[in-house]
């Protein structure tokens, strides 16, 4: 088990969630694909299910999210939620800085704040201001995290807005330097990728990785369970990898990480 002892520092992907249109079945799909343990939550949380592997936090699941009358459903998807220390500043400097909020600052109970915003490009992220609870307690075993992609047409715009926001520079991998780095204080927390390379229409995003021991076979059986393969396996030179959804539509990608 990969446990998360320290702080996430400002600016350094947290958390992830997704909204599901049927939060039980979500819940019954992921528990079958990663052996995540979750049920839904209290009232007062929305019924917010915070899912788990061998007791230690992984990821978050809720419902639909609401929409007004008429206007069509928010499709299901995976959000990035990006470590803060001021949630009210951060907001204010997302709107100074050119992104859009979407949900404003929540307070949720005595666990944190947080808020939904999208970034100049486009691409729609969470910020995690933690009181009591820090994020995800588990990453790179798995079922668990393993890393946190920006898909973007534009990278330097990008860039602008998330070193004046939360102190993230963008600028290539020293290992690899035809890839961009989403670096925090000098350590690499996330990549960046030009969206020229996702299939045509896609929107700008922030792409989940989890990890897996066996790539072809948490493919094999996503799609047993309903799900859908998008790009199947491929090695990389990161590791195996393959960009999958979930029985809702629900995209992510799973990958077995390369020994560092």
């Amino acid at each position: 088990m990969v446990e998360v002892t320290e702080a996430y520092a400002v600016g350094t992907p947290c958390w992830v969630d997704l909204n599901a249109s049927d939060q039980q079945a979500a819940l019954d799909f992921y528990r079958d694909l990663f052996g995540w343990q979750g049920e839904i939550g209290a009232e007062e949380f929305g019924g917010y299910s915070v899912c788990e592997k061998n007791g230690k936090a992984v990821a978050g699941i809720m419902g639909p999210v609401p929409t007004e009358e008429g206007q069509p459903a928010v499709p299901s998807a995976w959000t990035t939620y990006l470590t803060t220390d001021d949630a009210d500043a951060t907001l204010t400097a997302i709107g100074d800085n050119g992104g859009t909020v979407l949900v404003p600052v929540m307070t949720v109970g005595t666990t944190g704040k947080m808020l939904v915003a999208a970034d100049p490009t486009g691409a729609v992220f969470g910020v995690w201001q933690p009181l009591d609870f820090p994020g995800a307690q588990v990453v790179g075993e798995h079922g668990a995290v393993v890393w946190n992609e920006l898909h973007t047409p534009a990278s330097d715009a990008a860039g602008v807005f998330y070193d004046a926001v939360f102190g993230a520079r963008i600028a290539p991998m020293e290992q690899m330097p035809d890839y961009l780095s989403f670096r925090v204080g000098g350590r690499d927390v996330g990549g960046v990728c030009n969206l020229e390379g996702d299939p045509p229409g896609t929107v700008a995003h922030w792409r989940t990785y989890f990890a897996v021991d066996d790539t072809d076979s948490t493919v094999d059986a996503l799609v047993k369970a309903g799900g859908n393969v998008l790009e199947p396996p491929t090695d990389q030179p990161w590791g195996r990898v393959a960009l999958v959804q979930d029985r809702d539509g629900a995209v992510f990608a799973v990958l077995k990480p390369v020994p560092m």
